[in-house]
């Protein structure tokens, strides 16, 4: 059973950082993209950045380029998604996926993992 489970969240202010992580288990990591994704309140899932199967690539929204960064460890089978210069505008719960870019809505999910940017 593919199982993931999302931790590092939790409440900053503006401009600091956060490191999320994801660890998987039930299935292999080095088999599959992987992807981050996020749900303000009142709004939907929003894609955020995906990661190819061996790290080489790696996808952001325009909304976090520059500020997050994806990476993967195989080895401990486990996704990582730094924070920087976070914004309140960041604030949301963070997911993430098993999937591609454009397939996380059908994909087995992590639950959720609070981030919260607020003075």
């Amino acid at each position: 059973e593919v199982q993931l489970v999302a931790s590092g969240g939790g409440l900053v202010q503006p401009g600091g950082s956060l490191r999320l992580s994801c660890a998987a288990s039930g299935f292999t990591l080095s088999t599959s993209r992987m992807t981050w994704v996020r749900q303000a309140p009142g709004n939907g899932l929003e894609w955020v950045s995906t990661i190819s199967i061996l790290g080489g690539r790696t996808y952001y929204a325009d909304s976090v380029k520059g500020r997050f960064t994806i990476s993967r460890d195989n080895a401990k089978n486990t996704l990582y998604l730094q924070l920087n210069s976070l914004k309140t505008e960041d604030t949301a719960m963070y997911y993430c996926a098993k999937s591609d870019y454009d397939d996380y809505a059908n994909s087995p999910r992590s639950q959720g993992t609070q981030v919260t940017v607020s003075s």
